[in-house]
């Protein structure tokens, strides 16, 4: 790493920081010794700069409920279900990457920093917006509101690989885990083993929908498709997309 501060501020190149960004970042690092990475919101602007309409936040649809719990110390179970990392507004102390080194390839590094802070340490969300980030045709990721039909047509859409790219994600994090030793808590491997029998179980669905019905259901009734994804609209998909 060419970074040699005790704080690490991911930077993409055309996002704009506000002024006081980093300061405020750093005070909470400052008053918080237990803190590992803090990340957050951002206002959206177009390539020339421009305010767009809403936030980061309102854009990945992020409910009060998991805010209320990364606050709370439950980030690990807010990651397990989906990553709220962004990039451009992260920043982690150094010693982070004692654990998180090396960036696996199945793993999008923000989302992999978050989840390795989570796992072993603390991490919080500042929901005021510190950053400006810019969307345009070319954003490699992006922030953008899927819309209701879009959703309605992805639960109908094509079964892909896509099941058992995320079966491969978490085995690679728990076996890195598993690594972290001591550090890594029982009940956080415990949670992860979990995530891993559901991903496997989605991941090897039959291709006849009706075949899938009774297996879904069991599985609906363990309380896994909320604990680990989006509830009803991953059932809504493992029911309904076409193998």
């Amino acid at each position: 790493m060419a970074c040699t501060g005790d704080l690490i501020a991911l930077c993409d190149q055309d996002d704009i920081w506000h002024s006081d960004r980093l300061a405020q970042i750093a005070a909470e690092f400052e008053q918080r010794p237990e803190l590992l990475l803090l990340h957050g919101n951002a206002r959206l602007v177009d390539d020339q700069g421009l305010v767009l309409p809403g936030s980061l936040f309102s854009a990945l649809e992020v409910r009060p409920f998991e805010l209320e719990w990364i606050h709370g110390q439950r980030a690990f179970d807010v990651f397990l279900r989906r990553n709220l990392v962004t990039g451009a507004t992260t920043v982690f102390r150094r010693s982070l990457l004692k654990y998180a080194l090396p960036f696996p390839k199945e793993w999008l590094h923000d989302e992999w920093l978050g989840m390795v802070a989570a796992a072993i340490g603390g991490v919080d969300v500042l929901e005021q917006p510190l950053t400006d980030y810019r969307q345009h045709a070319s954003n490699q990721i992006g922030a953008r509101r899927e819309p209701l039909i879009a959703k309605f047509h992805k639960a109908f859409a094509l079964r892909d690989g896509t099941l058992g790219d995320r079966v491969l994600k978490i085995e690679v994090l728990l076996a890195h885990l598993l690594q972290c030793g001591d550090a890594t808590p029982a009940h956080v491997l415990e949670k992860l083993q979990q995530k891993l029998v559901h991903q496997r179980f989605r991941a090897a669905l039959p291709e006849l929908r009706l075949a899938r019905c009774l297996p879904v259901l069991r599985e609906a009734l363990t309380g896994r498709y909320n604990q680990f994804g989006c509830g009803l609209h991953n059932i809504a998909r493992d029911l309904f997309e076409s193998a």
